[in-house]
């Protein structure tokens, strides 16, 4: 069987741009060499190129072909690893559907629709056993937002940027004084946020992936942060939060869960691997929906390799069926 020439899209244009590379870094690394040939394409807001023997080589946009001294490399899929704009928000998926080359996430719709939080929100509500908090959505524009969170909200909150899934200018607000400093920081990430009732609780994320046309839900991971709540730094600064994979959950709380994220990813017409985050509220043990990830962190750490680990499951094998999974969509 001939290798196939498999592009790993990595970089982007926000700040989870080190984040991509890592992510991509382990990916190359575990990918099945016998099998596949790796080129590392970054993107940034510059160029987007191939590095050899510290030569760069641009890519063709035309085609996203690559011409290198050896011949014109031409792909057979692209695996998109890049966290946020442009290949978690739908951008990249558009440009490589018009070119008829195949990737390993979900597509354009469902791209777009999941880096809003508030739209997503929408969308799962029915979804049985679900539950989201309660929020508002504010505008650069809207007139007297502190005035109209107090009035429909309880202390206290999260507020956060409605596009991004990093916790950038996420702030948790315990009164009206802390309001406005929270709303600015926000705004300066994005003209539309989401403002959310805070849910006590313990905080999961679990991913799921389809493989062999069937959706395979991973073991769960339980995110223990000495911070108030699980930010950028929480994520990214080691010895701040503990990660426990598999969660400690009863045979029960397991089934539940299961079911809620393989609805979820069926409503949102989800592909490839997605992780989604929530929290199992205290007393009730209610599931409250956070967030979805479609182009989860990838690094050796990560909690979708930690899952994989867990479930037994080879994490280069797993890279592997995502891009055959793709090139069945063609």
């Amino acid at each position: 069987m001939s290798k196939k020439n498999i592009a790993l899209v990595a970089g982007g244009y926000t700040g989870e741009y080190e984040v991509s590379l890592n992510s991509a870094l382990n990916i190359e690394r575990e990918l099945d060499k016998q099998l596949y040939r790796v080129y590392k394409i970054i993107i940034d807001t510059q160029n987007w190129y191939y590095v050899d023997n510290n030569q760069k080589y641009e890519i063709n946009k035309n085609d996203f072909s690559l011409h290198l001294p050896t011949g014109i490399i031409c792909f057979d899929a692209a695996f998109i690893t890049i966290h946020g704009s442009p290949g978690e928000d739908g951008k990249l998926q558009g440009y490589f559907d018009l070119l008829r080359i195949p990737y390993n996430t979900c597509d354009t719709t469902t791209a777009a629709l999941t880096m809003n939080k508030a739209y997503t929100k929408s969308v799962v509500h029915n979804v049985a056993n679900l539950f989201t908090a309660k929020s508002l959505t504010l505008y650069k524009n809207t007139s007297q937002p502190q005035q109209l969170i107090s009035d429909n909200l309880k202390f206290p909150l999260f507020i956060k940027p409605n596009n991004g899934g990093s916790s950038v200018g996420m702030s948790k607000v315990n009164d009206a004084h802390e309001l406005e400093t929270a709303l600015q920081k926000a705004f300066n990430e994005d003209s539309q946020i989401l403002v959310e009732e805070f849910i006590q609780g313990r905080e999961f994320s679990i991913g799921l992936a389809l493989l062999n046309g069937q959706i395979k839900v991973l073991p769960a991971t339980e995110i223990i942060t000495s911070k108030d709540f699980f930010d950028y730094e929480a994520k990214y600064t080691p010895g701040i939060t503990n990660e426990i994979t598999p969660a400690q959950l009863s045979d029960t709380q397991n089934n539940t869960i299961t079911q809620i994220v393989t609805d979820v990813y069926k409503v949102l017409n989800c592909k490839g691997m997605v992780r989604i985050d929530f929290i199992l509220q205290h007393q009730t043990d209610d599931f409250y929906f956070i967030e979805i990830n479609t182009t989860p962190g990838q690094s050796a750490s990560s909690l979708i390799p930690q899952q994989l680990r867990a479930a037994g499951i080879n994490v280069g094998w797993f890279y592997g069926k995502l891009i055959e999974e793709s090139l069945k969509l063609v």
